[in-house]
């Protein structure tokens, strides 16, 4: 039977999304090695995407096959049971026999959260960026007008070689000041190793006056990573939804 497993993450102390040769220690694997343990058989998952070490989820959907006697209710409980505390089973149920987690998915939105101020958020650390320079908010939404749209982003991407198109359709950013926190949402049909990071971090200069909203245009055309902004950390990024 195929299965769609809906699952949330810490990534804090994992180094991605993606099974590795060289480490256990990847969300993937413990996945994995809960499913494969608990179904006496080797289970292999694909998730609608990877995400890099560091980077956290609230949603990302999963696909596996297996054979078991066992209810899905069952199954989920003993899932919950034995996956580390911090990765979160939130749903499984029977799919579709060709359904696919990541060929079947259409669209994602990622978060990032910026900590604009300069007192401490002790419990919520892991998961924001702390960026206290004086924002122009305003101006940062004027240049995100500019990413929305299907464009080559190469620009806004670390990966050396591209074996594909760099070509991705953003639909919307919204940028939302929440108090001391400024958040940034992403949306659109896929994006590239470490797109939203960098987007973001464009965007920071924008806000900071390093750069103006008109920039955007001549970064994108350059498709030269060099043109475009910093890589934010990870820890501020959150897989928040998927879209099938």
């Amino acid at each position: 039977m195929n299965y769609r497993l809906t699952l949330s993450y810490d990534g804090t102390k994992y180094n991605g999304w993606q099974r590795l040769g060289n480490t256990d220690n990847t969300i993937q694997n413990k996945v994995e090695t809960v499913l494969s343990r608990l179904l006496d058989q080797k289970i292999e998952v694909s998730s609608s995407g990877r995400t890099d070490a560091g980077v956290h989820a609230r949603k990302q959907v999963c696909s596996f096959r297996a054979e078991t006697t066992l209810t899905c209710e069952e199954l989920l409980g003993e899932i919950r049971r034995y996956l580390p505390q911090d990765i979160g089973a939130l749903d499984l149920a029977p799919a579709s026999p060709r359904f696919h987690a990541r060929l079947n998915c259409t669209g994602k939105t990622y978060l990032y959260r910026i900590w604009t101020s300069e007192t401490p958020n002790v419990f919520e650390r892991n998961y924001l960026y702390v960026y206290s320079i004086p924002l122009d908010v305003e101006a940062m939404k004027t240049a995100a007008a500019f990413l929305c749209g299907e464009y080559d982003f190469s620009a806004f991407t670390s990966a050396k070689q591209m074996k594909k198109s760099a070509v991705r359709r953003i639909d919307c950013i919204v940028i939302q000041q929440k108090e001391e926190e400024l958040q940034l949402y992403f949306s659109g049909n896929g994006f590239l190793y470490h797109m939203v990071r960098i987007l973001t971090g464009t965007l920071l200069e924008v806000g900071t006056g390093k750069r103006t909203p008109t920039d955007l245009p001549d970064i994108l055309a350059s498709r030269d990573r060099g043109q475009a902004g910093f890589l934010v950390p990870a820890k501020g990024l959150i897989l928040w939804d998927v879209q099938y």
